[in-house]
């Protein structure tokens, strides 16, 4: 099931979603203050490109304040907008049966892009 939940995540939107985060993190990696925004954007075009099966969970260390920081800025620079995206999406597909399953992956992908940092995908 989690095959087939991929491949129709992948037929509409999840490829077009994924390749939006990887090339915002190519573009974000450009700059060296970026790079670290742009290994957390290519963290949710992985999830984005594959999500069915695959838990977010924080870092068994902790990373200390640095992570704080940095989700605090990712959340002023467009974390909560991409957020509100995926839980618009979410709450579109979670109106009917047959989309609660891709509406559960869009609020597992708002959970992340609200604060990216410390969190890791299994």
């Amino acid at each position: 099931m989690k095959i087939l939940g991929n491949l129709i995540w992948l037929l509409f939107g999840g490829l077009a979603v994924s390749l939006e985060y990887m090339v915002a993190g190519l573009l974000l990696c450009i700059t060296i203050i970026g790079i670290p925004f742009g290994l957390q954007s290519f963290k949710l075009g992985i999830l984005a490109l594959w999500p069915f099966g695959q838990k977010i969970e924080y870092m068994d260390y902790a990373p200390g304040c640095l992570s704080t920081i940095m989700n605090i800025i990712w959340l002023f620079i467009g974390g909560i907008w991409i957020m509100l995206t995926h839980v618009f999406f979410g709450l579109l597909l979670g109106i009917t049966i047959i989309g609660i399953p891709w509406a559960k992956q869009h609020f597992k992908l708002a959970s992340l892009a609200l604060t990216p940092f410390g969190r890791k995908l299994v």
